[in-house]
């Protein structure tokens, strides 16, 4: 089932989503509705707080080289953590909470994270580029964080400005392939 996407500034972006603690059917519709919802929107991550389900639950489809997403590729991450990272790399970041707002963030160029899949297996992931991006673009969302938030202060001010602007003529639309 696709879910409304909720979108800036809806409170609800900004709290710490909680653990799971069942890997049960509830969790699996969860996460099929995630991924219905993600593909509609042309999105390659989302995480459950983006469709109002404070639950630490974050998934990921990363087109391949022709643009296109597989199922059998896409991540599942359940409680993740990130145990290691390194490196510095820039990326133009996009989210389907913040539609039309495009802008460059540093993040980790390589991440290890730890984390459960959807049947309550401990797994363990080492990414890189645009995957590193992914997942600390969405475990942010976990913690109640946005992309903007690390953008200048000044920045940050005009982009908000900007996009509640673009909110109240109704021009807000979903870009294609956001976090």
């Amino acid at each position: 089932m696709i879910r409304p996407i909720i979108t800036y500034p809806d409170r609800r972006l900004f709290l710490r989503s909680s653990e799971v603690e069942r890997f049960d059917d509830e969790l699996h519709r969860l996460l099929d509705d995630m991924y219905e919802t993600m593909m509609a929107k042309n999105g390659i991550g989302l995480a459950a707080i983006q469709i109002a389900v404070p639950k630490r639950a974050l998934i990921i489809n990363l087109p391949d080289e022709e643009g296109h997403q597989h199922k059998e590729d896409l991540l599942e991450l359940i409680n993740p953590v990130i145990l290691q990272q390194e490196g510095s790399q820039l990326y133009t970041e996009g989210c389907l909470s913040i539609p039309e707002v495009y802008e460059e963030v540093e993040r980790a160029q390589w991440v290890k994270v730890a984390y459960f899949d959807r049947h309550g297996n401990e797994r363990t992931l080492e990414a890189e580029g645009l995957l590193a991006v992914a997942i600390q673009h969405e475990m942010d969302h976990l913690d109640g964080h946005l992309f903007i938030e690390k953008l200048p202060y000044l920045k940050r001010k005009r982009i908000e400005k900007e996009y509640r602007k673009r909110q109240k003529r109704g021009s807000a639309q979903t870009p294609v392939r956001n976090l």
